[in-house]
């Protein structure tokens, strides 16, 4: 996970207190919703995670403050809790079973008993929002959370369409995904006073991050190992959703070639990767997505200049480092 990668590094001492209060006040959060409803949302939340999204609010947070604060630890708790009831819609969307090694709230209890919980921690995470002082965090956690909803909606939209574009791919994820970050990185600046350039370049370093992180997650459900991801994949192709490797692959397809794999998707046909390796370079276009990922880690990592003097600004470094490493491990076959 995301906290023993940063414990095993130089933000052991550094970052610890901090994430270990976090995961504590993620965990209390069951307490606030009714008795008969605690154990599903314990279930949720005890599940762990990489936690990236709180450890990216502290790491902005300590980058521009000194220090995180208490409000750095209550903004990454409520992005926990959004980012978790997006997995529990997620997974009963793709028809997935498990999730960290466990199995999803749907092949637990059900798909609908499973929305209302997701439900109930968008629900909770906005309330814990409107506790700030002011309406600004309440209004760019809202503003994220109507982001990460719509991206799903407009992905959903456009399953089996081999029209779509890069560009539209990219602001799909990058609503549904680097969102998230980009609050994470963005308000937490925010929290600690910064100038509205330094909020804006941490809230660019988030999205970066965030779309690079979305297209490893699309190329590991492509050629990765559920053993070693702890988690159902091959969903993507399932549900006829069209991700940056199979974008590429299409680019690259003759005309006879897309006609073919058209007539599939219009029948609603399940596509696998050996259909799609005889339609064209199906490693090739595994390769340039995982590039296109890491030319975007790189252009996060520029919107960090002047802002790493400190252990918090060198972790945001760190886990640009850590996502080169997942996927590096992608390429070869985690």
């Amino acid at each position: 996970m995301l906290k023993e990668q940063i414990r095993q590094g130089f933000l052991f001492e550094a970052l610890r207190p901090d994430l270990d209060a976090v995961e504590d006040l993620i965990r209390q959060q069951a307490v606030a919703f009714d008795p008969g409803v605690q154990v599903y949302i314990s279930y949720l939340l005890d599940s762990g995670g990489k936690r990236f999204r709180p450890a990216l609010a502290l790491l902005a947070g300590g980058a521009t403050a000194g220090v995180p604060h208490d409000g750095h630890r209550r903004l990454g708790v409520i992005l926990e809790l959004i980012h978790v009831a997006t997995l529990v819609h997620d997974d009963i969307m793709d028809g997935a079973e498990l999730r960290r090694k466990m199995p999803t709230a749907a092949a637990k209890w059900g798909s609908a008993l499973s929305v209302l919980l997701g439900d109930c921690l968008f629900a909770h995470a906005l309330d814990l929002a409107s506790r700030y002082d002011n309406t600004v965090v309440s209004r760019a956690v809202a503003a994220a959370s109507r982001d990460v909803c719509t991206g799903e909606i407009l992905q959903t939209q456009r399953r089996f369409d081999l029209n779509l574009r890069r560009e539209d791919y990219f602001r799909m994820i990058e609503m549904k995904t680097a969102s998230l970050f980009a609050c994470a990185t963005g308000v937490g600046a925010y929290l600690s006073g910064a100038s509205e350039e330094v909020c804006a370049r941490l809230r660019l370093y988030g999205l970066k991050l965030g779309s690079a992180y979305q297209i490893y997650d699309d190329c590991l459900d492509l050629i990765g190992s559920e053993k070693k991801a702890g988690k159902t994949l091959g969903t993507d192709l399932a549900k006829g959703k069209l991700t940056l490797p199979l974008i590429l692959l299409i680019e690259e397809a003759t005309e006879a070639q897309k006609a073919k794999l058209n007539a599939m998707l219009l029948q609603r046909e399940p596509v696998d990767a050996s259909v799609l390796a005889g339609i064209a370079d199906y490693e090739g276009a595994i390769e340039a997505a995982l590039a296109t990922s890491e030319r975007m880690l790189k252009e996060g990592v520029t919107a960090l200049e002047g802002l790493t003097g400190t252990v918090y600004g060198e972790g945001l470094e760190e886990i640009v480092s850590y996502v080169e490493g997942l996927i590096a491990a992608c390429r070869s076959g985690g």
